[in-house]
């Protein structure tokens, strides 16, 4: 019998994002039936190891890798075809059978080379002030979509109506920018040959998950970016284009909130970010190179060193209230263990006030004086530990103050890359 008031889980970063999602995924996806993305593009980046193998994950959800879920890019993801086949090339090269277990929504907003070259420009047009986007044409596919002239999947089907969208949108663009040789011509001869090959992919995705939610199918829901990356409640302007928390899955999916259950934040155990934008606890000292050392911090998809500090409870507690997680996933809690004391931020001073709460103004942040807590390290590997409690004394109380502060249980603790060194946690340890 079909149980209707099946619910799915969702997974979403709690931080800047890079908190190595994509493991727990991968791990959620062993007893799961379908994976789905609801927002974010190729700009995002998930590795995940199995069995030695490393995967490297875009735009594509983690549920791939265990063969038995079925994958689906939902409504809200914008999605640039080229990098779309690449990505599932450079899978199936390394033995994922895709086939008939990869699904994209007829929803989604197209990203095309001249986004990603518009991209750019804006960017330079920012100079200083830059966002430090990952030139992947999200924002400006985003911004397409929102100003009612974007091109979705189903607009592929029908050739005329495809190249009169193309054509508009790109005078548009040389009317802002200048004439940055573009090839339309081109374009709409690659989309015609892309269209045939997507075809066996398309479906109705809010169809789909409804059905499979009806018919008692466990679905998981994969989030990219994360919460303080979301356009809204994100350090904007330093942010991506989409809705990267619990709101974003509903409008990325179209499902309702009553049909999500457990919603489960990653965490790192220190704190990092890429591109612009304040950042208080960052480390621009030998601790900092160490925390990007240890952690090999550097971005999957674009390369770039990420700035690194300590734990931030002040951006965890805000990302709580806003998501509502049920139980955290604290990643790289290994790379702590060369540190003799390790410091976790619990407020700020700005302007001579005591501040637990995330502030909205920039200037405020960047002028904001951060309060640490100080606690001891463990000076040992955990990367052997299995159990919360084979864990050092001083590592349990690190995780237990986590706990305390933010008042959500510590589930699953990361203690390496692989996916055999994920600890899972018993509530009566």
């Amino acid at each position: 019998m079909a149980d209707n008031n099946t619910k799915a889980s969702v997974v979403l970063g709690c931080q800047w994002g890079d908190e190595g999602k994509g493991k727990l995924v991968d791990i959620l996806a062993k007893d799961i039936d379908v994976c789905v993305r609801c927002q974010g593009g190729n700009n995002a980046g998930h590795t995940i190891v199995v069995d030695g193998v490393k995967y490297a994950f875009h735009m594509l959800p983690s549920g791939l890798v265990n063969l038995k879920c079925v994958s689906v890019v939902g409504s809200g993801v914008v999605v640039h075809l080229p990098s779309f086949f690449s990505e599932l090339e450079e899978l199936e090269a390394q033995g994922l059978d895709c086939d008939g277990r990869l699904f994209i929504s007829d929803r989604c907003h197209l990203v095309f080379d001249f986004h990603q070259i518009v991209d750019g420009l804006k960017e330079g047009e920012l100079g200083r002030g830059s966002i430090g986007t990952t030139k992947k044409g999200i924002g400006p596919a985003y911004s397409s979509k929102a100003s009612r002239s974007g091109i979705r999947v189903h607009h592929l089907y029908h050739p005329e109506e495809f190249e009169k969208r193309l054509r508009t949108i790109v005078a548009a663009r040389y009317r802002r920018y200048g004439d940055f040789g573009y090839d339309v011509e081109a374009e709409l001869a690659r989309y015609k040959q892309l269209a045939e090959r997507l075809r066996p992919y398309v479906i109705d995705s809010v169809e789909y998950l409804h059905k499979a939610l009806g018919a008692g199918k466990r679905v998981l829901v994969e989030g990219a970016n994360a919460l303080m990356l979301d356009i809204d409640f994100g350090t904007y302007p330093y942010v991506t284009s989409s809705n990267t928390g619990v709101g974003g899955v509903c409008t990325g999916l179209g499902i309702p909130p009553s049909k999500i259950g457990s919603v489960i934040g990653v965490a790192k155990a220190y704190t990092t970010r890429v591109g612009g934008g304040p950042f208080p606890t960052e480390l621009l000292d030998d601790v900092g190179q160490k925390l990007r050392d240890v952690g090999a911090e550097y971005g999957v998809t674009t390369g770039r060193p990420r700035r690194c500090g300590w734990l931030d409870m002040v951006v965890l507690r805000y990302s709580t209230m806003i998501n509502g997680y049920t139980a955290i996933n604290l990643t790289k809690l290994d790379v702590l263990d060369v540190f003799d004391e390790i410091k976790v931020a619990v407020s700020y001073d700005i302007a001579g006030k005591k501040v637990t709460a995330f502030p909205a103004d920039l200037d405020d942040l960047a002028s904001a004086k951060v309060n640490y807590v100080t606690l001891p390290g463990w000076n040992q590997s955990i990367s052997k530990c299995r159990s919360f409690a084979e864990l050092p004394e001083n590592c349990q109380k690190y995780v237990r103050f986590i706990e305390n502060d933010i008042g959500v249980p510590v589930k699953w603790i990361g203690v390496g890359a692989g996916r055999e060194e994920m600890i899972s946690v018993d509530t009566n340890e």
